[in-house]
């Protein structure tokens, strides 16, 4: 007998997924590697992308119409912060820092009514530029992390990070919208860096350079890339906390 209503077939089941985009974990930690504290080693980072991947096996529902790698690459990296959080038996102090940065800063353009420069910065923090700069390589990963936290609930997970390097391709009516608007905000919000800053965001994010090749590009130090890349991410986290929520 033939069957005029045919099922539509099962999809892969949790162990197919995850045999088939085991990939997924050796091309983010390779991406990431600069991201995080040298007490993490590739080793760590790789364990902990494993269990995201499960993990995304799991909880993946394919009736959301987003692609699974997609939303694996989310729970990968999202794992590999977490379990650096875990590790940095100094995080309460690291940061500490970090948001006594982000307070300066606030505090800063509240008074001045605009972007405050690096010198105002550190005399604000009573110290000198080396020292702020040193202070600024001390908390540089920390930037990044909160930046890679969720800016919303839904299942994708979507981070401020994401939305800066978005690739995904997205055709519902509503989706289009919605990242139009917040494209639109994400826009006004990189414009209040410093043409140095914006340059580092446009150069790491949107052409994917190391900081040794913007270092290259704009002829400082690559320490001096570092400290740039992230001021910049600080001041990304204030005013995002500031503009989007």
């Amino acid at each position: 007998m033939i069957d005029i209503f045919p099922t539509t077939p099962p999809g892969p089941t949790p162990n197919q997924l995850v045999d088939d985009h085991l990939y997924l974990v050796d091309i983010l930690v390779s991406r990431m590697v600069s991201q995080v504290p040298s007490f993490m080693s590739r080793d760590d980072m790789r364990s902990a992308g494993m269990f995201g991947l499960f993990d995304a096996s799991k909880k993946f529902d394919a009736s959301k119409n987003i692609l699974f790698k997609t939303f694996a690459e989310y729970r990968i990296r999202g794992a590999i912060f977490d379990e650096m959080r875990k590790l940095d038996w100094f995080s309460r102090s690291l940061r500490d820092k970090h948001n006594k940065i982000g307070r300066a800063i606030l505090a800063l353009e509240l008074k001045l009514g605009r972007d405050p420069e690096e010198f105002e910065i550190a005399q604000s923090l009573n110290m000198n530029l080396d020292a702020y700069h040193n202070l600024l390589g001390q908390v540089s990963h920390l930037g990044c992390v909160s930046l890679n936290e969720v800016l919303d609930n839904s299942q994708e997970g979507r981070s401020f990070l994401d939305s800066l390097v978005d690739k995904r391709k997205n055709n519902t009516p509503t989706a289009f919208i919605e990242q139009q608007e917040l494209n639109i905000k994400i826009a006004e919000i990189l414009d209040q860096l410093s043409e140095k800053e914006k340059l580092v965001i446009s150069l790491y994010y949107y052409e994917e350079l190391s900081q040794k090749e913007i270092a290259e590009v704009i002829g400082v130090s690559e320490g001096r890339i570092s400290q740039l890349h992230s001021q910049s991410l600080i001041k990304l986290k204030l005013k995002m906390q500031n503009q989007l929520f």
